[in-house]
């Protein structure tokens, strides 16, 4: 899937509605989430993990421009057991195979770290304009939307826990900067009448281990593990 001109449609008046809703709910999200190692997935213009307080926090992509590692996203060259925090925003929709993506992401966490979701709701009005919208599609129509139901079969595969979320964005998908605030209140009347009708979600999962025991983390231990992270986060030509 391409994601061409995805980040040229964030700076429309669409895309900014989109990217505020986002961005609060990631800021509220990803605060008092604890640990070493931080990654953002894709989108390095975007700052998802920006309220994050790991020491180590990294943005991971297979293109140029901004990132500190370049790799291809299906065979992170990150250890397992490694991340407290992968952060995926818009990434799987655009990805011919995304679900080996995720795989990739249940590995390089730590038991008990998070992944948290970004995505284009299909049940919604925006989704409907997706399925209508022609052939040459423009974004954010081009991509293959995956519903929530559908990522929740796939972390039930992967050994993946929901924790939380929310659905956003409940105004109509129209373009002008007047519409789009005449209909904000429906943001309010969408979050009570109809929860999961929001043109995007978020959602956390935790990696859950079977039959692990928790115990207190041997710190020292943690700290040497994440500080080796730091030369693989030089930015790389990985073709």
């Amino acid at each position: 899937m391409s994601a061409q001109g995805f980040s040229d449609w964030l700076e429309t008046p669409q895309g900014r509605y989109v990217l505020d809703w986002e961005q609060a709910k990631h800021d509220q999200l990803v605060v008092d989430i604890f640990g070493f190692n931080a990654v953002q997935i894709g989108w390095p213009g975007l700052d998802y993990l920006r309220a994050n307080r790991m020491p180590f926090r990294f943005n991971c992509d297979d293109r140029d421009g901004g990132v500190q590692l370049r790799s291809d996203l299906h065979h992170l060259p990150l250890a397992g057991n490694s991340v407290d925090l992968v952060v995926l925003p818009h990434v799987l929709e655009f990805d011919a195979n995304p679900h080996q993506i995720l795989r990739e992401v249940e590995r390089v966490l730590v038991p008990e770290g998070s992944v948290i979701i970004t995505g284009f709701n299909p049940y919604s009005l925006w989704g409907a304009k997706h399925s209508l919208a022609r052939r040459n599609k423009l974004p954010p129509w081009r991509g293959r939307y995956i519903s929530v139901s559908r990522l929740k079969d796939w972390f039930a595969l992967l050994g993946l826990e929901p924790h939380a979320g929310a659905f956003g964005c409940y105004a109509p998908a129209v373009t002008q900067e007047k519409w789009l605030q005449r209909f904000r209140w429906l943001d309010a009347a969408g979050d009570r009448w109809w929860p999961i009708g929001g043109a995007v979600y978020v959602i956390q999962a935790i990696k859950r281990v079977p039959g692990m025991r928790l115990l207190m983390p041997k710190w020292k231990d943690r700290l040497a593990r994440a500080k080796a992270l730091m030369p693989v986060t030089q930015k790389t030509d990985h073709q």
